[in-house]
């Protein structure tokens, strides 16, 4: 049974399989969720997720049921552990979109079949697999490319930054203080894989040279009461025009969504012809596609 909680529990053989799988036609995946059901739990609310997801099972032949998070309760109405055993009866595969990345854990930790992390607090595998499809479609190899990530180090930064690093890729964080990687965090990612991780707090130093610049909105759900502070915090971090002219000549830009114009990216940038932020939203359905394949045994 394979659970899917992070990205960095799979080996670089795993996730290159994984992209294997999202690449291959349907009809080669077979219908591996024939008659057969995927709990989706939604604590948080979702459009990517939720759309490419749902998707995803149904081109496996399965049946997905969205579950919004009231309607369960976790330790509320019931225990965590009550609800995923029962789920785990009706489904061939539960997933969950949480707040807090235990629920997942406790989930895994008692559960008959496998489970999908599709976003908590402390990564977003789902996304990171998509980040890595649309790269490859853009630079073929990704091994010795150059990636940067500006902005707040959150749990995007983190499964994107633990994929790359799987696939030889080097890494440059560019990150405020007090919202950036630990040295133990840094010294964990670097050890996963052929590839390199390094940060500064100089945006314009991250972005040096790199191929893909990547950044994500610096007030994520449940942080709203944060929000002004952060916006003076990362003032400085806005991917515009002059940032993304340290990066390479060919260099693209690259958002897991939704963004916000103004605030962590400027629409030129956003909406330019540099821009694969809406390729990158649509690889969202393959990822999961990949993602779930993998974790019901299927090979390529």
């Amino acid at each position: 049974m394979t659970h899917f909680l992070h990205v960095g529990q799979v080996s670089a053989n795993d996730l290159i399989e994984i992209i294997a799988l999202a690449a291959a036609p349907i009809e080669a995946l077979g219908r591996p969720l024939a008659g057969r059901g995927v709990a989706l739990i939604f604590e948080k609310p979702s459009n990517r997720t939720r759309q490419s997801t749902e998707m995803a099972v149904v081109q496996l032949g399965g049946h997905p049921v969205y579950t919004r998070g009231e309607e369960i309760g976790f330790d509320t109405r019931e225990p965590v552990e009550d609800v995923t055993r029962i789920m785990a009866g009706y489904h061939a595969l539960l997933a969950a979109r949480v707040f807090d990345h235990s629920i997942v854990e406790r989930m895994a930790a008692v559960s008959a079949v496998p489970v999908l992390n599709m976003l908590s607090d402390r990564g977003h595998p789902l996304q990171a697999v998509a980040d890595v499809i649309t790269m490859h479609d853009h630079l073929g190899a990704l091994a010795d490319r150059v990636v940067a990530y500006v902005g707040d180090y959150n749990n995007v930064a983190r499964s994107l930054a633990e994929a790359a690093v799987l696939l030889g890729m080097h890494v440059r964080l560019g990150c405020p203080e007090g919202h950036d990687a630990t040295t133990a965090e840094l010294s964990r990612i670097d050890a996963l894989g052929a590839g390199t991780i390094c940060q500064s707090s100089d945006p314009g130093h991250a972005v040096s040279g790199a191929q893909v610049v990547h950044t994500d909105t610096w007030t994520s759900m449940g942080q709203e009461r944060e929000k002004a502070e952060r916006v003076e915090v990362f003032g400085r971090y806005q991917v515009n025009e002059a940032l993304l002219s340290y990066a390479a000549d060919n260099a693209v830009f690259m958002h897991c969504m939704p963004a916000y114009r103004g605030l962590e990216v400027s629409a030129g940038v956003m909406d330019g012809p540099r821009s694969l932020a809406i390729q990158q939203g649509h690889n969202r359905m393959p990822a999961a596609r990949g993602v779930l394949a993998f974790q019901l045994g299927v090979r390529v």
